[in-house]
C-alpha cells in the first residue's frame, strides 16, 4: 500500500479540516465522502462554521471523489482502507461499530461517544479488531501540550503542585446541522464536546485521579446542558487540578485554550504570550515544537494514525484506549459531582 485511501463521513467543521489535512498529506489519498446535506456533497461548505482556526476557501474540489448520501455505503466500499468518523456525537457508536465491523481502519472524531456504554461497546470492538482504531482527542497530540506533557513525565519540572487547563469558545448556537450541539441529548453540551479535551487531559498527563468536586452552569445557551463548567481532581497528594472549560460567552469572545502547571523546578504555560517556561533560576524558555507542515493537533493525530496504518503498527504514541474509557468515567464522575453538589469518587 503507498497511500492510505481515506472515506470521511460528515463535512461539518471537523470534516472538512481533516479533508484539508488528507488531501496535503502525500501518504493520503480521500476517494470519498459521505453527508446527508447534498449542498456540501457538492463541495460547497459556505454554511460551515467552527470555533477555531480558518480557511481559504469555501469550495472543496471532488473531483475523482466518490461521494454518498448514505454513509454505510462508503464504509461497504472495497476502496476504501480507512473511515474518518466526523458526525455529531449521538452517532458515532452506529457509524464507529459499523466501520469496524467491515473492516476498516477507524479515525473517529471526539467525544468518544454519548455515554459510557457506548464507549465500552465501541472499545470492546476496537479492542476485537485486527485494524487500527483512534479517537480524535487532537489536544493530545498539539505540540505545546504533547511537549509539556513529555518533558513533565521525564521529570524535567520536578513534582507538581497545581496544573490548570482551560478551554474557553465562544458561543456555538447556530454553528451547526439542525443546531444539534444545543440539543443536550445529542451533543451532551459543552462539557463533553468541549471540556472533555482538558478532562482527557488531566488523564494524560497526571494519571487517575480518585476523585472529581465540579460546579456547572446549566442550560444558558443549550436546552438543558452544562454550558459552562468548572472542575477540580483529587488525587490525594495535595496537588491543586482544575480545569475549566465552556461555550457560554458570546459569538464575540475570542477561542481560548491554555495551560499553566506549577512545578518545583519551573512554571510551564501555554497562554497569549506562547508556550513558555519560567525556570526558578529566573530563565525564560520558549521551546520550538511542532512541524511547519504539522502544525497542529488535527495534523499531527492524522498524519501519525496514516503512518501506522502504512507501516502496520498500532497507533499508540498519543493515546491508549484504556486512557480514553478513564476519562469518559472522570467526565461521567463530573456529571455527578455537579448534580450533587458533593465530591465524587470516581469508579475506574
Amino acid at each position: 500500500m503507498e497511500k492510505v485511501r481515506v472515506g470521511i463521513i460528515g463535512l461539518g467543521f471537523m470534516g472538512t479540516t481533516h479533508f484539508g489535512i488528507h488531501q496535503a498529506n502525500p501518504k493520503a489519498q480521500v476517494v470519498a465522502v459521505a453527508d446527508i446535506d447534498k449542498v456540501k456533497l457538492t463541495g460547497n461548505i459556505s454554511a460551515v462554521v467552527g470555533n477555531i482556526g480558518t480557511r481559504d476557501s469555501d469550495q472543496l474540489d471532488f473531483s475523482g471523489i466518490k461521494t454518498y448520501e448514505n454513509a454505510l455505503d462508503l464504509i461497504n466500499s472495497p476502496d476504501v482502507d480507512m473511515v474518518d468518523i466526523c458526525v455529531p456525537t449521538f452517532l458515532h457508536k452506529k457509524f464507529a461499530l459499523a466501520a469496524i465491523k467491515a473492516g476498516k481502519h477507524v479515525f473517529l472524531e471526539k467525544p468518544f461517544s454519548r455515554n459510557l456504554d457506548e464507549v465500552k461497546e465501541i472499545a470492546a470492538a476496537a479492542r476485537a479488531s485486527d485494524k487500527n482504531f483512534n479517537v480524535g482527542m487532537c489536544v493530545r497530540a498539539w505540540p505545546e501540550y504533547f511537549d509539556a506533557r513529555t518533558r513533565f513525565k521525564a521529570g524535567e519540572f520536578g513534582a507538581l503542585k497545581s496544573a490548570n487547563f482551560r478551554r474557553l469558545s465562544p458561543s456555538v448556537d447556530g454553528n451547526s446541522w439542525e443546531n444539534w450541539f444545543m440539543n443536550n441529548q445529542r451533543s451532551g453540551s459543552a462539557i463533553l464536546d468541549l471540556h472533555m479535551h482538558d478532562i482527557d487531559l488531566v488523564r494524560f498527563f497526571f494519571g487517575k485521579p480518585r476523585a472529581v468536586n465540579a460546579f456547572g452552569l446549566r442550560g444558558f445557551r443549550s436546552d438543558d446542558g452544562i454550558d459552562h463548567v468548572l472542575a477540580r481532581y483529587d488525587f490525594g497528594d495535595g496537588t491543586l487540578v482544575s480545569a475549566e472549560g465552556g461555550w457560554a460567552g458570546t459569538k464575540s469572545v475570542p477561542f481560548e485554550m491554555s495551560f499553566q502547571l506549577i512545578c518545583e523546578k519551573a512554571t510551564v504555560r501555554f497562554m497569549s504570550e506562547g508556550y513558555k517556561i519560567y525556570w526558578e533560576n529566573g530563565e525564560v524558555e520558549s521551546p520550538e515544537v511542532g512541524d511547519a507542515t504539522l502544525p497542529t493537533g488535527w495534523h499531527q493525530e492524522l498524519a501519525y494514525f496514516v503512518n501506522c496504518i502504512l507501516d502496520g503498527s498500532k497507533p499508540e504514541k498519543y493515546q491508549k484506549l484504556d486512557e480514553l474509557v478513564d476519562s469518559f468515567k472522570m467526565y461521567e464522575a463530573e456529571l455527578a459531582a455537579i448534580e450533587s453538589g458533593k465530591t465524587v469518587t470516581i469508579n475506574y
